[in-house]
């Protein structure tokens, strides 16, 4: 951590983000009261990524740590897309989120280990103290992914979109880049009806569908973020999009050999990132 900024990330996994931020009519008055509380008038989204790196660490580091998080981390971004546009928030939702992961561990093969990290008591009173706790509606508005992007994400954005490319001393902490939800999903579903004629069979084909469901639930005046996180410095200027765009543009024209180029060029970009979070 230096004057606030986080400029390391080489130590820890590097986390990317799919976030979504919605105007201030598609919370209730109680779900925004609890979102105004949070906002610092002096923050910024550097310090917002700071703040949850901190509570981060802070989680893993105590003598005794504690895995899950409280609503004490709860961090709330505000964006504006232009000027005289009006101010969208998003919640992390840290909680929520930590909630899902952690059922979803706890019910799958890994069940077993994973309550030697989470016991069940321990789970049982995280779930005691959220009885009480604020709560930021059923729909979880940031997705996350680690050690690289899903090429699903891709599909979403354009090289012409907005850009934020944010930098210190030197080094790229992160990009990001914002567009409509209404435009993403529109994207999305033009997408997954070539997919659906011409090869349904894909991964790309679920992972989109997916994203897609999870777009369409929200506002459509909201605004979809795309934050590279730490990976940003290793990529930035970074091609995937239009690589992505041009092998679907080849698989609905039945250009295999094109399609399989522009799959070669992301795999070739990627293969060593994702092999990062493998390494000692």
């Amino acid at each position: 951590m230096h004057s606030g900024l986080y400029l390391g990330g080489m130590q820890l996994p590097f986390v990317s983000s799919l976030r979504v931020y919605l105007p201030r009519e598609a919370y209730t008055q109680e779900e925004f009261s609890y979102i105004a509380s949070l906002i610092d008038a002096d923050q910024n989204t550097i310090s917002v990524d700071a703040q949850e790196l901190a509570d981060s660490l802070g989680r893993v580091s105590r003598p005794t740590a504690k895995m899950l998080p409280t609503p004490s981390v709860d961090r709330v971004r505000v964006f504006q897309m232009a000027v005289e546009t009006p101010l969208l928030y998003a919640p992390n939702q840290l909680v929520a989120r930590s909630m899902v992961a952690t059922t979803e561990l706890l019910s799958g093969p890994l069940g077993q280990l994973a309550k030697l990290v989470v016991p069940d008591t321990e789970w049982d009173r995280h779930l005691q103290r959220l009885e009480t706790a604020p709560s930021l509606g059923a729909t979880i508005q940031t997705r996350t992914s680690t050690w690289g992007i899903p090429f699903s994400w891709f599909t979403l954005v354009y090289a012409n979109d907005r850009m934020e490319v944010v930098e210190a001393n030197g080094r790229v902490l992160t990009v990001r880049i914002q567009v409509p939800v209404a435009v993403a999903a529109e994207r999305a579903s033009r997408t997954l009806k070539m997919l659906a004629e011409v090869a349904s069979e894909l991964d790309l084909f679920e992972e989109l569908n997916v994203l897609h469901g999870w777009l369409t639930a929200f506002d459509g005046d909201g605004v979809v973020e795309l934050d590279y996180g730490p990976l940003a410095h290793r990529l930035h200027p970074d091609e995937s999009p239009a690589d992505v765009h041009a092998g679907l543009a080849c698989l609905a024209d039945g250009d295999l050999t094109g399609a399989a180029a522009a799959y070669r060029r992301l795999a070739n970009r990627w293969t060593p990132i994702r092999a990062l979070g493998r390494a000692n």
